[in-house]
């Protein structure tokens, strides 16, 4: 099965075509980021309007790339949600038109399930897909979400916590303009880390005891104080080492939930995924032991693309959903 996927959902203008949600034929991603560092962050009519002169060179692009005409493809996968509802709606009218020209069936997928589900997708050609076990936790730490999550199934999701204020991925830009490191905030963090101290500062872990929620609110305030009492001083704030104190704080309570919720509904698997789950100290933290089997997708995948759209919506209609040319986005859609 043959599956053209297009998202939109931010400031990434992406499409891809996967084989049976795991193969990929294509994987195209045109990127914003140079035109939304001036403001330290997304500007939404800035990425809309990007997104449309962008779309058609890089669905075109994709489906050369593959070496598919649309008459070859069996459907397409668009994501309807949640993100930038201007972004969006530039995917959503794309995806319709072709389904409109083509007769092809069309199927919305979640953004967050898109990318839970980049951990089936295959590698490499010469590298087997090494897909999780159910059940499994998931863990999906971006911008927008701090999400924990368990799958007995596919598309069955139960949500078990969130975060109730600050997305890890938000508190990484917070951090990073209070430091004074460029946007993202994710990468700017992680590489003044690489040569700061993580018991520098110690700085608090939010556990939310009977909970399974985050909040990294109090953790940016924390830095904040310690960033204006070296300032009152008239000293220079030591960047590598709250970064790296940050960093550590934030890795320790994902990895500490998601650990002790695999434990308790007895997953031996875990996936973790979302722009956060690129962070090497994230990452390490994962990997350094043998409890459970961790899925984490590669750098790639871990940021927006559509490959991961491809691949949850080639399990949505394998499961027999499909949906009309009458749907329309949901900027607020939670992953139920």
């Amino acid at each position: 099965m043959r599956i053209l996927a297009v998202e939109t959902s931010c400031d990434e203008t992406a499409a891809a075509v996967l084989v049976d949600g795991t193969q990929i034929l294509s994987n195209v991603v045109a990127t914003q980021i140079d035109l939304h560092i001036q403001f330290g962050g997304v500007f939404p009519e800035m990425a809309s309007r990007q997104h449309i002169l962008t779309i058609y060179p890089v669905v075109e692009s994709a489906l050369n790339q593959a070496h598919l005409s649309l008459d070859e493809l069996d459907a397409l996968a668009v994501t309807r949600g949640p993100g930038l509802a201007g972004s969006l709606v530039v995917g959503m009218n794309m995806a319709k038109a072709l389904a409109l020209g083509s007769g092809l069936p069309l199927i919305g997928v979640n953004h967050l399930e898109g990318h839970l589900y980049s951990a089936w997708i295959q590698v490499d050609k010469d590298t087997p897909a090494n897909p999780p076990d159910f059940p499994l936790i998931a863990l999906i730490v971006s911008g927008g979400h701090s999400n924990l999550m368990l799958m007995k199934d596919h598309l069955q999701y139960e949500l078990l916590g969130s975060t109730l204020d600050d997305a890890a991925g938000e508190a990484f830009d917070k951090v990073a303009r209070l430091l004074s490191l460029p946007y993202p905030g994710g990468p700017s963090i992680q590489k003044a880390a690489e040569k700061g101290n993580p018991t520098a500062f110690n700085f608090p872990r939010a556990r939310l005891e009977g909970t399974w929620n985050f909040s990294f609110s109090g953790l940016k305030t924390a830095v904040l104080r310690e960033v204006r009492a070296f300032q009152e001083m008239g000293k220079t704030v030591p960047v590598e080492d709250m970064a790296a104190s940050f960093q550590a704080a934030v890795v320790d309570v994902l990895v500490e939930k998601a650990f002790m919720a695999a434990e308790q509904y007895g997953a031996h698997h875990i996936v973790v995924a979302g722009g956060v789950s690129a962070n090497s100290g994230l990452r390490k933290a994962l990997t350094e032991q043998n409890r459970f089997e961790v899925h984490i997708p590669p750098l790639k995948f871990c940021t927006d693309n559509a490959a991961m759209i491809a691949a949850a919506g080639y399990q949505r209609y394998a499961h027999g959903f499909s949906d009309k040319l009458d749907m329309d986005v949901l900027p607020s859609w939670a992953l139920s």
